[in-house]
């Protein structure tokens, strides 16, 4: 399975400034709850221009390697040699390992086209703002190929570093691991990561494995990817994120997974999931918080003042097909779900659960103060078990639901869903007329029917929504 860049209608202005390069990526051997997944989503900490008026593109993203080149080259090839190779073009070395271990502030490590054994372990691989770190397959050849070992790549302590043009593969635990090699108070271990452009898939024994596993990563984006047959038996992510930061998630393919496309986690914090296509993601597309052992939280639990599994995960302009249930906050305090368009969950569309409580002195806010808005659900009601699903110790009565649409295909007349709390501006048993896609047209009853939301910018394609904006993920053209 070789997958270059996705393609998609995108264009200038969403700009994601990021925040200092004081922030950590790790990856624990376990994310608490005894399965080592780490569950975070991704987000930027800039959205761009917001405004909403339909007045020019919404869909870039802009990252700290735009305008960066490398300074030298280091390359690798099937036939090279660790020893008697230099790393130039004509003599190439033979691991990827060895190259990472040379590489300084500029390098660009060329991998050429082959399969190389998996097992790659990486650590205080460090770029510097001006001069990142690059790692990937060569311009104009095929993918390189990573095939095997526990984990395929394992990077621990990396900073200003860009993973780019691989494919990883046949992994025995995951895909490609990232993290703060077990120092959890301090988030300058691993920050400022890109993964773009990545195939990673066919993960794992059937158990909890993930395609991509981020464990104290901050200020990261997870681009342009697919990922694919992750973990098995209801575990394994496509991204699981165990107390990550300012992430940003988008443009990527996830489809066949068994636990959950992205999961957001221990402490995971200001994380953006945006214009990502969810098939077939398991039980939870997007678990927006989780269960995690105290001891892997990062930042470290405070006994002073409330924790959460997860705060201000936003889930923005995402399509997202079948899985057990669309989207699932667990511990989630000051989340979001809004202008989604969701399809065919198999049994519920939203869940609302508290899975950490308060114990061993310390204290968890309940799952609170989470907005569900401008989504389009389109579903069987003869599918869903419920509307949405609420567990105990929760504090649903603090959500917010406004202007999302609802509708069963096949009993319209039973669209209206059961909420914890009153909906304002919904649009019910109306039928949202695809036209092609999931997309709409001025006819639909979708088009212009949302309200405002400070972070949205552009929908699916890169196409700014209009004010008001259409609900769902794509704005009528």
């Amino acid at each position: 399975m070789n997958v270059g860049r996705v393609t998609w209608c995108l264009a200038a202005v969403l700009l994601l400034a990021l925040v200092s390069p004081g922030t950590g990526c790790d990856d624990s051997p376990s994310d608490g709850d005894g399965d080592g997944d780490g569950d975070g989503d991704g987000d930027a900490d800039g959205d761009g221009d917001g405004d909403g008026d339909g007045d020019g593109d919404c869909g870039a993203i802009v990252t700290f390697e735009d305008g960066l080149t490398p300074s030298a080259e280091i390359h690798v090839a099937t036939d090279g040699q660790d020893s008697t190779g230099d790393g130039s073009a004509g003599n190439p070395y033979g691991t990827i390992d060895h190259a990472l271990s040379l590489a300084t502030p500029g390098t660009a490590i060329m991998v050429h086209a082959g399969t190389y054994s998996g097992g790659v372990y990486a650590s205080d691989v460090r770029g510097t703002e001006t001069a990142p770190i690059w790692i990937g397959g060569a311009p104009g050849e095929a993918i390189p190929v990573i095939s095997g070992g526990g984990a395929g790549i394992h990077l621990v302590h990396v900073s200003y570093l860009i993973v780019h043009d691989l494919e990883v593969t046949g992994a025995s635990d995951n895909g490609i691991n990232c993290d703060d090699g077990g120092d959890y108070a301090d988030d300058t271990a691993t920050h400022h990561v890109i993964f773009r452009d990545l195939s990673i898939h066919d993960i794992g024994g059937g158990g909890n494995q993930d395609c991509l596993k981020l464990s104290g990563v901050n200020d990261f984006f997870v681009l342009d990817s697919e990922m694919a047959f992750c973990g098995g038996g209801m575990s394994g992510s496509g991204i699981d994120h165990v107390g990550c930061h300012h992430g940003l998630i988008a443009r990527n393919d996830f489809h066949d997974s068994s636990g959950n496309a992205i999961q957001c986690k221990g402490g995971s914090e200001d994380l953006e999931i945006r214009w990502n296509r969810m098939t077939d993601a398991g039980e939870r597309a997007v678990n927006m918080g989780g269960s995690t052992g105290f001891e892997f939280f990062r930042p470290p639990l405070s006994d002073g003042s409330p924790n959460a599994e997860a705060r201000d995960i936003r889930v923005i302009s995402n399509v997202i097909e079948g899985s057990t249930s669309s989207l699932a906050f667990v511990g989630c305090v000051g989340c979001a779900a809004v202008n989604n368009t969701i399809v065919d969950p198999d049994h519920w569309i939203f869940r609302i659960l508290q899975e950490t409580t308060s114990s061993e002195g310390y204290e968890f806010l309940p799952c609170s103060d989470n907005l569900v808005s401008n989504n389009l659900i389109s579903f069987e009601r003869g599918a869903i078990s419920t509307y949405v699903n609420i567990g105990p110790d929760t504090a649903s009565e603090t959500f917010t639901f406004s202007n999302n649409l609802w509708y069963a295909r096949d009993v319209p007349g039973d669209s209206e869903p059961t909420l914890p709390v009153a909906e304002t501006g919904a649009v019910i048993g109306e039928d949202p007329a695809f036209t092609s896609g999931y997309e709409i047209d001025s006819t639909s009853p979708a088009a212009g029917a949302g309200t405002t939301y400070s972070g949205l910018v552009g929908d699916i394609t890169g196409a700014c929504y209009d004010s008001p904006p259409s609900i769902g993920a794509y704005e009528v053209p």
